[in-house]
């Protein structure tokens, strides 16, 4: 039986499961129960759950369910109450928390967390990171665009015509590309910079000009390295120039597990146009701009750096559909006639397992939480 718990995060909309996967689990013979109130936050009724068993209480659903699928980790006291060998699938902060991991690993909990879902070709119908990157980018796009003080496309008018507004973005992942592309749909002039150079093709096929800094910082799994002390100063010199043009700045740059890289210095900022725009999407691990506070707006002499957190959450209705059906990917394979069949030797089951048979897995984790 699967369940889904309402989140106990207030500023939390998204719910893991739609009704459109919850038809698709039945179809397999899951069983399904909810707790009520789970998917409000989504605007989905519970009456859009014809297969769905609601109950009043959290209790209720980890008494009866042996598989959580969840939006964020799970609370501690939450994590008491699962029943041994429960599994429990969704983004579950891995990196975050000695504490939390060893929790899962004590109860006897198979979890597997999406953060760690491997970057291969098989695994992308089931990444999480992208699908809610995506809405993460857009949004930010939606929010520069309503504090700019000027119009995104150019604009002819009976005076005259108003030059289009120039956005830069900072990262070519999955957001910073949506953005781009959001950007250039609404008629800005817009840049691009990722310090991977293979991302220079991505950018310019959405009409965008890559900046060129002369740096590059290509890793392993399609994620960049940190930079030499070197190459931050020849990366902020050339960067410098093209964020002094902008009158929007975008930045999405991130790395898994560890405190997003400071990318724009206080002199950037400072250096930047009266009335520019800044949107840092980094804002809930440390941020890429300096200066930057998560869940608020900060001026810094003529600059708005504006710090936003859970983005796919202001997009609940796509951001959930799109998270449910990565779950479905990732699980949906192994489940067959209502019983539930994990293969040892399945590469992203493996690459995505935190905790099993009591221990924490991931060899990454254990070396970023000291385990």
């Amino acid at each position: 039986m699967i369940g889904v718990l309402r989140s106990p995060d207030p500023t939390e909309r998204r719910v893991p499961l739609v009704p459109d996967v919850a038809k698709k689990l039945r179809a397999q013979g899951a069983e399904l129960v909810m707790q009520r109130g789970a998917s409000a936050g989504a605007s989905i009724p519970e009456g859009d759950y014809p297969e769905v068993t609601w109950v009043d209480t959290e209790q209720e659903v980890t008494a009866r369910a042996n598989m959580l699928w969840t939006v964020g980790p799970l609370a501690p006291d939450t994590l008491k109450s699962l029943q041994p060998g429960t599994v429990v699938i969704g983004l579950l902060q891995p990196y975050g928390s000695a504490e939390r991991a060893q929790a899962l690993a004590g109860g006897r909990i198979t979890s597997f967390a999406m953060e760690l879902l491997p970057r291969i070709s098989r695994a992308q119908s089931m990444d999480i990171l992208s699908s809610q990157g995506a809405c993460s980018g857009y949004q930010c796009v939606l929010i520069a665009a309503a504090f700019s003080p000027k119009f995104f496309p150019m604009l002819t008018y009976a005076a005259g015509t108003i030059r289009p507004a120039r956005v830069l973005v900072i990262g070519a992942g999955v957001a910073g590309l949506q953005a781009i592309a959001t950007a250039r749909r609404l008629g800005a002039m817009v840049e691009g910079y990722d310090v991977r150079p293979e991302t220079r093709e991505q950018v310019e096929s959405l009409g965008a000009k890559f900046v060129d800094t002369g740096v590059s910082a290509a890793g392993t799994g399609g994620y960049a390295r940190e930079l030499t002390d070197d190459e931050k100063r020849q990366q902020a010199e050339r960067l410098g120039k093209a964020v002094a043009m902008a009158d929007v700045l975008i930045t999405t740059a991130a790395v898994p597990g560890k405190k997003a890289p400071l990318i724009i210095t206080d002199a950037m900022v400072r250096g930047m146009k009266d009335g520019a725009v800044v949107v840092d999407m980094a804002a809930e691990t440390g941020g890429n701009v300096a200066g930057t506070v998560p869940n608020q707006e900060v001026q810094v002499g003529g600059v708005r750096i504006i710090g936003p957190v859970n983005l796919p959450s202001n997009m609940p209705v796509s951001s959930s559909e799109m998270f449910a059906r990565n779950l479905f990917n990732f699980i949906g394979p192994f489940i067959k006639d209502g019983v539930l069949t994990l293969d040892d030797t399945d590469e992203v089951l493996t690459g995505a397992t935190l905790t099993a048979n009591g221990e924490v897995k991931h060899a990454g984790v254990k070396q970023v939480l000291g385990l």
